[in-house]
């Protein structure tokens, strides 16, 4: 009998966030793969290790995907991944493969998933808390109300947007072009609220376009609503 691949969220940042499930399957399975080449210094890994002080002590996969634009290299990053994840399951043993946030949002996991279903294996998702949902929490500041529309952007693949539909714009992973989001955000008239590495140690908090600086993380989330929101 083949294992199951799980795709499991770890939450934004706080350990608190984790899901009883994610807890769960950490501690019943023994190989744990982490996006990385070093497993016990991923972001994932850290998190999770708080809130289950076992996992130090199982069998680590670090999978070496290093962020890229390259097509190619990524797919052989995948590639070499999911060799490593189908080891494992064609002896039958499971694998917990720990992402930030929720495995279905922008996840490195998903590549890995439909390499190995490719194969002929079970793969299951298990959610986590996203970024957008924990820093919206986290700043008191409701996402979407009554039929207002949430537009969720990954600002470091996508610039051109004007931000001019209506509703809430989430902006992910907006640190590597800070300055140029800045821009876009001063020339919508939102109202903007940033949060830099939600939950964890260093976390910052800002309130408007002027105050976030140009060189913040790549852990950096965006809410920019409609002044009329505010209201």
């Amino acid at each position: 009998m083949a294992g199951i691949l799980y795709g499991v969220g770890v939450g934004p940042g706080d350990p608190e966030l984790m899901t009883l499930k994610a807890v769960r399957l950490v501690r019943e399975n023994e190989v744990i793969a982490l996006p990385g080449p070093e497993a016990k210094e991923t972001v994932a890994y850290q998190i999770a290790v708080q809130a289950v002080p076992e996992l130090a002590h199982k069998t680590l996969l670090s999978l070496v995907m290093p962020m890229t634009h390259d097509k190619d290299e990524m797919a052989r990053n995948h590639e070499k991944a999911a060799d490593t994840v189908a080891e494992y399951l064609k002896q039958g043993k499971n694998v917990v493969f720990l992402t930030l946030g929720d495995p279905t949002i922008y996840s490195t996991y998903l590549y890995v998933q439909k390499r190995v279903q490719a194969r002929g294996y079970e793969a299951a998702l298990v959610s986590g808390i996203t970024s957008f949902c924990a820093a919206a929490a986290r700043t008191n500041t409701p996402l979407v109300e009554w039929s207002e529309q949430l537009h969720v952007l990954p600002a470091v693949h996508r610039l051109e947007d004007s931000l001019n539909q209506p509703g809430t714009y989430v902006l992910m992973k907006s640190g590597r072009k800070m300055q140029q989001v800045k821009e876009i955000l001063s020339a919508s008239g939102r109202n903007v609220v940033m949060v830099e590495n939600c939950g964890m140690e260093n976390e910052h908090i800002y309130r408007s376009t002027a105050e976030i600086p140009d060189d913040a993380g790549y852990y950096s989330l965006i809410i920019a609503k409609e002044p009329t929101a505010q209201a």
